[in-house]
């Protein structure tokens, strides 16, 4: 079997990153479709209109506002191909950059990606997500490749809540284990391929990183102020996490996703703090007995991740939605990429005994 590794062309991360928007959008043409949720558009629209403009290029705004379903998609396909444009430039959090790709991918267009939020690795990815009018996830599509460019301002990302900070860390985290279980037992990455050697060192430094710096970093989040700390984890949980999952693969910690927004409170849950639970899930079917899972507790405990399901946001833990989420992740692709075949008791055992 052959083994693929993906990438973005190219990386830019520092303060002031977002300045060098106009120069490199000039470079794809003169027409520039932006696609931005609304309040980042209030906050950053007038500067990113400014900064493409100084360099010949028009940005034409498509404004998101709430869950990214497949009228909302269609709706900014049709406004994007009436535009004309050259580019798509998505900014925002992480459903602004997958409406921007499914744009992308609908135009054959280049696409660049500047996130505004630290809490998920979709800026250096091909993947997006689609969800129904319940927010139901319907469907996870892809690019044919991965954005173009990423610029990842950090004196912007360091504004955003520390809450979202957190979901980072508890999205990135995963990604060292999961590519691990995914290459132990045949499975394949996000390019139908098998994952690389490449893939699981960068998990694994991701994961060094992230337990060195995350909570240093995390004092930073919300001030608005940058530190080398900062810096380490922003990269960690956005471009070696982003490289990690997508060409090492994923498992248990990600499938669960499918399954945990049917526990009551848990769907309001964002989706790294959904994984962070799902990691130690995965752990505890693993068995292991390295003293990592405990390890990963008290580090959950100093930077505030969940680790039982009411600290995800779980109302009540029963049995019948317990039951029914063990089946939903068993029907995930990633489920697989396991030592076993799970059983659905097996599963719900498994998250009833973090209950909590």
């Amino acid at each position: 079997m052959l083994k693929a590794f993906g990438a973005p062309s190219r990386y830019y991360q520092g303060p002031g990153a977002i300045d060098e928007l106009g120069r490199w959008a000039a470079v794809f043409g003169r027409h520039a479709a932006l696609v931005i949720d609304g309040y980042v558009h209030g906050v950053l629209g007038g500067k990113l209109a400014a900064l493409c403009q100084a360099n010949g290029v028009a940005l034409h705004a498509l404004v998101l506002e709430g869950d990214l379903t497949p009228d909302v998609v269609a709706r900014l396909r049709g406004q994007a191909g009436a535009l004309g444009a050259d580019m798509v430039i998505a900014v925002g959090g992480g459903k602004a950059l997958d409406a921007g790709k499914a744009v992308a991918r609908h135009l054959h267009r280049h696409l660049i990606t500047v996130p505004t939020v630290a809490s998920n690795d979709a800026p250096t990815s091909k993947n997006y997500v689609l969800y129904d009018e319940h927010h139901n996830l319907l469907a996870v599509e892809h690019m044919l490749f991965n954005p173009t460019l990423v610029l990842v301002d950090t004196a912007v990302v360091a504004t955003a809540p520390p809450l979202f900070f957190r979901a980072g860390l508890g999205d990135a985290i995963s990604k060292k284990f999961e590519a691990a279980q995914c290459a132990a037992n045949g499975g394949l990455n996000m390019y139908d391929a098998a994952p690389t050697v490449t893939a699981q060192r960068i998990a694994d430094g991701c994961a060094a990183t992230l337990l060195a710096d995350g909570e240093a970093a995390l004092a930073a989040a919300g001030t608005g102020q940058t530190s080398p700390a900062f810096e380490r984890a922003v990269e960690a949980m956005i471009l070696m996490s982003g490289l990690g999952f997508e060409s090492g693969g994923l498992s248990i910690a990600h499938a669960l996703t499918r399954g945990l927004s049917k526990i009551a409170g848990v769907e309001k849950a964002l989706h790294g703090m959904q994984v962070a639970l799902g990691l130690l899930v995965q752990l505890d079917l693993e068995a292991r007995d390295d003293g990592v899972r405990e390890e990963l507790l008290e580090w959950y405990g100093r930077v505030g991740l969940p680790r039982t399901l009411r600290e995800l946001g779980a109302t009540r833990i029963d049995q019948a939605e317990l039951t029914l989420c063990a089946d939903l992740t068993l029907k995930a692709r990633h489920a697989a990429n396991f030592p076993r075949k799970l059983g659905v008791a097996e599963l719900a055992g498994a998250l009833q005994r973090h209950a909590g």
